[in-house]
């Protein structure tokens, strides 16, 4: 990089790190591309200029040490209020509790201004260890907001306090207690779905797994977004994307063995839903994956095999985007198209009385 638009760059840096994402992508398409770099093209698919620049502007930003588990989760709570951009409006927020597997957990209810019937039972990523509430806050908002449904968000226990298949358990039992208290919520008990990004799409995976398994209320769809499947196996994306792309290899190996201390635990389908020997039955799916993310190959692969087994999937591959896109909404393009199409799905899906 030559030093002036180096200079623009820490310029832009500066910016983010004062107002938010704002002034950096108030700026002029053809300096957002220069500031970017060349396209960055990768296994067929090139990524989105847009992020591409978040990512240069990210590399500045010290890391979190992967030794302090406290700092890693105060370093993405700053990450996404980074980029998070300003928080929707709604009728409602409300904070209550919900049912784990072992007492009570916190939980956050938006509701928009516009409801229908449907209520998203939601879980966050972070690799089973990072992440909460606050991290997943604006894209809560937004998207009950936008589909014009309740998200009900919930703060399961974490790794390494809480190891596997703790954070599944919780996840089954809070899903249960929704179902059982959506008439409270104003929500139609057979409007009931289930979502979750990375991390929490692996506990909504299992969710709808064990809801059949376990003879419990099915969800009204699974929504799993670039979901982490399976912690045993290795696939070609791992290699593609294992630096520079938001998640690395590094980081899937501290999740995993921060959740899963014992190895012996990975091959369970309440930790590695891949691996389940039975798909049949499954609710209706909705799984997106992105061109450049490590976790690609195995969200692909979920979705073929669910198709196999008879389930209604929609599987959409994003091909521009990285692993974490959910919580980049608020920049251009094609981040705000992936966000549009979940909503569109929920708002087509969990139809209702108002």
């Amino acid at each position: 990089m030559n030093p002036r638009l180096d200079s623009l760059l820490r310029g832009a840096l500066a910016a983010v790190q004062t107002n938010a994402l704002t002034p950096l992508y108030a700026l002029p398409v053809a300096v957002r591309r220069r500031l970017a770099g060349a396209p960055i093209q990768i296994d067929g698919n090139t990524l989105d200029p847009d992020l591409q620049l978040l990512l240069r502007v990210e590399g500045l930003l010290p890391n979190a040490p992967k030794s302090d588990v406290a700092k890693a989760r105060a370093h993405l709570r700053t990450l996404c209020k980074l980029v998070s951009g300003q928080p929707r409006e709604l009728q409602r927020v409300t904070e209550l509790t919900v049912r784990g597997a072992d007492g009570q957990l916190g939980a956050r209810l938006y509701v928009p201004r516009t409801a229908s019937g449907g209520l998203l039972v939601f879980f966050h990523g972070g690799g089973w260890v990072v992440g909460d509430l606050d991290t997943h806050d604006s894209f809560c908002r937004a998207l009950a907001d936008d589909a014009g449904i309740r998200v009900l968000s919930v703060d399961y226990r974490l790794a390494p306090e809480a190891p596997a298949p703790t954070a599944a358990e919780d996840a089954i039992a809070a899903f249960t207690w929704a179902v059982d208290h959506a008439v409270d919520f104003g929500a139609e008990p057979g409007l009931v779905a289930v979502g979750g990004d990375s991390a929490g799409g692996n506990l909504a995976a299992v969710v709808a797994q064990q809801c059949v398994r376990r003879d419990l209320p099915l969800p009204a769809l699974q929504v799993l977004l670039y979901p982490a499947l399976d912690l045993v196996g290795r696939r070609p994306s791992r290699d593609l994307f294992a630096e520079g792309f938001i998640l690395t290899e590094a980081d899937i190996l501290w999740y995993r063995d921060h959740y899963t201390p014992d190895p012996a635990v990975r091959s369970d389908p309440l930790v590695s839903p891949l691996l389940a020997d039975d798909l049949t039955g499954l609710p209706p799916a909705y799984i997106t994956t992105a061109g450049f993310d490590p976790l690609r190959d195995e969200g692909n692969e979920y979705a073929a095999a669910l198709k196999a087994a008879g389930v209604d999937v929609t599987h959409v591959c994003h091909t521009s985007l990285t692993h974490g896109h959910v919580n980049l909404r608020p920049l251009p393009g094609a981040t705000q198209d992936a966000h549009t199409a979940l909503a569109n799905r929920l708002r087509q899906t969990l139809t209702g009385p108002a």
